[in-house]
């Protein structure tokens, strides 16, 4: 019984070893394995098995980008003024191995050496253009990090400056200026504002000016029209009036040759012609178009004149 028992928990014992020696790695790790205190592999994702009390995994390692949040860093620019600034560098680890043996505190390190290069950068800028230039600034300090953390297995990928912080007499002058910039920005925006009302007003002026001559151009146009239209009118009138008259002239002749009038009727009704045209006060001379004519109104004339005699 004693053998059994023995026996029973030797191959308990095994299985756990067997167990405990079966490595499953997830997704975005590393498992860094050493054999008898040497680097052995870096497992990958998936299934692995190590040899018992000969292999061990030494570390574990993420490989999803990180973040590193730094403290304010004081910093000198060209111009000696001191100020605070605080990074934040985004990292990733690429060679387990390199990370594992390379460097004993690598966040540690990177910040020593974040803060480093960034007070020589900021060292040699202005404090204008310090204020004015972080992209310029994350770029050089990025390059220069991605390059001397790349021993360590660990890839930078980008590096910001977070807050930057001036001497409060400093801050004081930048509120000022700032103040002072926007009033001048409000004047210039101000007297641009009266500067084109004026000039709105003036090409209103200018275009009520213009309608106003138009209107009257317009009304003048139309005023002539109108009389040249009544002249036009008129004169149709007298037109008409003239070949009506004409018209009837030209009935009544045709009335008088239907009646076949005689000589005596036409005689007398060219003295009473003559008797009108006489009675004038103003001088008047009718010459007949026709002597014979002439001759027959003499005689005429003469024998009404024996008439009127031998009745008185």
């Amino acid at each position: 019984m004693g053998w059994i028992i023995a026996l029973g928990i030797l191959i308990v014992l095994i299985l756990l070893i067997i167990i405990s020696s079966i490595k499953i790695v997830p997704q975005s790790k590393a498992y860094v394995v050493e054999r008898l205190g040497a680097y052995k592999d870096t497992w990958q994702t998936g299934l692995h098995i190590k040899v018992p009390f000969i292999e061990k995994v030494s570390a574990v390692v993420s490989l999803k980008e990180k973040v590193a949040d730094f403290p304010p860093q004081p910093v000198i620019t060209k111009d000696n003024v001191t100020m605070q600034i605080d990074t934040v560098v985004f990292y990733q680890i690429t060679d387990p191995k390199l990370y594992t043996y390379g460097v004993e505190h690598p966040v540690a390190a990177i910040e020593n050496l974040t803060a480093t290069t960034l007070r020589n950068i900021i060292g040699e800028m202005e404090l204008d253009h310090t204020l004015t230039s972080r992209d310029t600034i994350n770029a050089k300090i990025r390059g220069i990090l991605d390059e001397a953390t790349d021993p360590w297995g660990i890839k930078v990928n980008r590096v910001e400056l977070k807050n930057i912080f001036p001497p409060k007499e400093i801050q004081d002058a930048m509120e000022k200026q700032m103040k002072a910039e926007r009033e001048r920005r409000e004047a210039i925006l101000r007297a641009e504002g009266e500067k084109a009302s004026k000039i709105l007003v003036a090409e209103g002026q200018k275009e009520s000016q213009i309608l106003a001559a138009e209107g009257e151009k317009q009304a003048a146009i139309l005023h002539a029209e109108a009389i040249k239209e009544a002249k036009i009118r008129e004169a149709e009138g007298e037109a008409e009036a003239i070949v009506a008259v004409q018209r009837a002239k030209s009935e009544g002749i045709k009335l008088l040759n239907a009646s076949a009038p005689t000589g005596e009727v036409l005689t007398l009704k060219g003295l009473d012609a003559f008797a009108a045209a006489a009675d004038g006060k103003a001088t008047k001379i009718i010459i007949p178009s026709e002597l014979q004519g002439l001759a027959s109104l003499a005689t005429t004339a003469a024998e009404l004149f024996k008439d009127d005699k031998k009745e008185n």
